[in-house]
């Protein structure tokens, strides 16, 4: 591969480089655990961790051999009944209302998620925090009200 097709692993606004994803997606962590006052764990090996927002579980997923970040909180189980009326409801959400994220739907696992998925090439803080954020916020606000609404 020429340098010109090699991924950039770099913060803008720092000038910080990094030898590879997730290398910088462990600074972006520890940036963001610092800035919320709490401790995040750093990736396993897998490439995933988790951090509370709200009552909101967010996970975190570098996934180098699709060269994309991950970002992605429960919300709850499919339920039984109304589910047109459910995937019609996550659809108008995920229009406007979840900003960079959405709806989604692990159909093996029967469970309602909230993702946002970004290229990790070119992947500044501020958009990773905005990403997390975003994802945290609307999977703590929006649990509880479908539960209520569609059922457990």
């Amino acid at each position: 591969m020429s340098d010109a097709t090699q991924p950039i692993y770099s913060d803008r606004a720092s000038g910080a480089a990094f030898q590879d994803a997730r290398g910088m997606v462990n600074a972006y962590l520890e940036r963001f655990a610092s800035r919320a006052g709490t401790t995040i764990t750093p990736l396993d090996d897998a490439g995933y961790t988790q951090l509370k927002k709200g009552s909101a579980s967010v996970g975190v997923n570098v996934l180098e051999d699709h060269g994309v970040l991950l970002i992605l909180a429960p919300v709850m189980e499919i339920p039984a009944k109304n589910r047109e009326a459910l995937y019609r409801r996550l659809l108008e959400l995920s229009y406007i209302t979840t900003s960079d994220a959405a709806f989604a739907i692990d159909a093996q696992e029967e469970k309602i998620y909230v993702r946002s998925l970004r290229r990790l090439s070119g992947l500044d803080y501020e958009e990773f925090e905005d990403l997390v954020a975003t994802v945290g916020k609307v999977a703590d606000e929006w649990d509880d009200l479908l539960k209520n609404e569609f059922g457990p």
